[in-house]
């Protein structure tokens, strides 16, 4: 008898959460941004946003909370209510390589968010003032080496997916350069277009507009091929054979949010991903969209972690 209440009981809750899945949401919905303004997150962010208001009747606020190479909006995200109201868009190295990188987090990536989907990826660039001496990445690797530790680099934060590409690009071409993060890609492209630091690695999302203006030279992108986006820049493994460094935009929710809304979440998102229209201004920021399953994207972040874990003991990268 016990054991049949427990059972009608349980399969109560789960037409309520199916029923409740079914009208969300029922208010505006908060999607947690763990940068500044105006980078590659935050504009994948706002282009899904615009697109999934359409699509619920229901306004869909950025909450933008930099600082700490992501780890300060991802432990706002962690610590939300989980009923599906608050969502956390992180580029990937956030909740996969700053776990290695930082001695003390206050939140468990893997244990504190539930995956629903990868949104987008996309290379970064290598890019410089106009006024900077090198001309191409072959031009910016003999300066480095002429004068090892004379060259700085900006980033979105220590451990963001820019810190990392030109970490990996640094590696990859055996130059020393130091390392200036900044809370977010936004500022650190002002920045570089005041010709405050040398280079950067942004997202080619993010860059594309400076570069096109011509307030950004774009020395190359680190796709294996050239992006068609700008088919007059080199591919880095031009110069570097084999090197490629992609980055990408995914969103998840506080874990303990019901099954039911984040496959909700899940459907809408992927609906939107596949219009023309997302498609196209994706495709014109160099990126693509994705839109797997939350299991596929579950399971390469943990692909992703553990691989990072590798890099960030054999480069040493902690922080304390």
């Amino acid at each position: 008898m016990r054991i049949a209440k427990w059972m009608v009981g349980a399969g109560a809750l789960l037409l309520a959460a199916a029923a409740g899945a079914q009208n969300y949401p029922t208010k505006p919905v908060r999607i947690i941004v763990p940068f500044a303004p105006g980078g590659a997150t935050d504009i994948v962010t706002r282009i899904l946003a615009q697109k999934l208001t359409e699509a619920w009747g229901q306004t869909i606020v950025v909450d933008n909370r930099a600082g700490a190479g992501g780890n300060i909006g991802a432990d706002l995200a962690a610590k939300a209510t989980p009923d599906g109201y608050t969502l956390f868009m992180p580029s990937g190295s956030v909740v996969t390589a700053n776990q290695h990188m930082y001695k003390k987090l206050p939140f468990n990536a893997e244990k504190d968010f539930l995956a629903i989907t990868n949104v987008a990826s996309g290379p970064q660039i290598i890019a410089v003032n106009p006024s900077f001496a090198a001309k191409s990445v072959r031009d910016l690797i003999a300066m480095a080496k002429a004068k090892p530790g004379s060259i700085n680099f900006g980033s979105a934060g220590f451990g963001t997916q820019t810190h990392l590409a030109a970490e990996n690009f640094a590696y990859s071409a055996g130059i020393n350069v130091i390392h200036v993060p900044y809370k977010g890609e936004g500022p650190a492209l002002i920045d570089l277009v005041a010709g405050q630091i040398n280079f950067l690695t942004p997202n080619l999302s993010a860059a594309i507009g400076f570069v096109k203006q011509g307030k950004l030279r774009a020395l190359g992108v680190t796709s294996k091929q050239r992006a068609p986006q700008v088919p007059d820049v080199p591919a880095v493994a031009e110069s570097l054979p084999g090197f490629e460094n992609l980055g990408w935009f995914g969103l998840v929710a506080p874990t303990g949010t019901p099954k039911p809304v984040i496959n909700r979440i899940h459907a809408d998102t992927v609906k939107a991903l596949q219009s023309a229209d997302i498609r196209k201004r994706f495709g014109d920021l160099g990126m693509v969209p994705v839109g797997n399953t939350p299991v596929e994207f579950a399971n390469a972040m943990k692909e992703e972690s553990a691989r990072w874990a590798k890099v960030v003991r054999e480069r040493k990268l902690a922080v304390n």
